[in-house]
């Protein structure tokens, strides 16, 4: 489905900064259909994910500097605001921080990156001439975004207050799932981090929207990809996996059912 705009909340954009990425490339090419439109930037090439010429998505080379930092290769979600300048002095205000910009990025609009009391990293995006993913609801493009951390209700009282959510609980099997609310429209999910989950920081996971799950994993390992979180089914919500790319990006991809 073609989107022409988005909500302020909305999840809009994912971006992959890589280690190798050439071969991110030809990973999520080859994984989920995906256009390459390389753009020149003043560092190196920005590379556009895109379905019949639609941007999705992006990703970039890591600068070695930050490689030699041990910043891994990981993926960034983008979160639409109607006004960046105010939004960030809500960060700020709430306990999180911004670690980079506010930048203008030509007239596609202007962006900034923020962490949250916990440290989980995410972007804000104010659109000018251009949206973010200009396609979602369909196969291959972004459907969730989840928040994995360790204090759910200190996210609660972050996020509430910067993207103007509302919260709605339900309880699962062995854990408590929070959905992230848009008046009535759910725009993504939180999660509490165990102690089975080491000591792997909070973050953001990006889902993608596919038609067979078990098929999408089975070509990822083909392809040099690792399985983290095996094909698994989520009682009236669809079939999941976590996956890592060759270079240790870790997203998600989800089978919907479809009502």
């Amino acid at each position: 489905m073609k989107i022409t705009s988005y909500q302020h909340g909305d999840p809009c954009w994912i971006e992959l900064a890589s280690h190798e990425a050439a071969s991110g490339k030809h990973f999520y090419s080859a994984l989920f259909d995906w256009q390459l439109k390389d753009m020149p930037i003043p560092d190196g090439v920005y590379t556009m994910f895109a379905i019949e010429d639609d941007d999705i998505g992006a990703m970039y080379q890591l600068p070695q500097n930050m490689i030699d930092d041990k910043v891994p290769t990981h993926w960034s979600i983008y979160f639409a605001v109607d006004d960046l300048e105010a939004s960030l002095e809500a960060v700020i205000a709430n306990g999180g921080q911004v670690i980079l910009g506010p930048h203008s990025v030509g007239d596609a609009g202007k962006m900034a990156q923020c962490l949250d009391p916990e440290g989980a990293s995410f972007s804000l995006w104010q659109a000018g001439a251009h949206i973010g993913s200009m396609r979602m609801g369909e196969a291959n493009t972004l459907c969730w975004a989840e928040l994995c951390c360790r204090d759910t209700a200190k996210a609660q009282a972050f996020y509430t207050k910067v993207m103007g959510w509302q919260v709605r609980e339900s309880q699962m099997e062995d854990f408590t799932y929070y959905e992230w609310l848009q008046g009535e429209r759910a725009v993504g999910g939180m999660m509490a981090m165990t102690e089975e989950w080491g000591d792997m920081p909070p973050h953001w996971m990006p889902y993608i929207m596919v038609d067979n799950c078990d098929a999408t994993v089975a070509k990822a390992t083909e392809i040099g990809g690792q399985v983290c979180v095996p094909p698994t089914d989520i009682p009236e919500v669809g079939r999941f996996s976590v996956i890592n790319d060759p270079q240790g990006g870790t997203l998600s991809v989800i089978r919907l059912n479809m009502t």
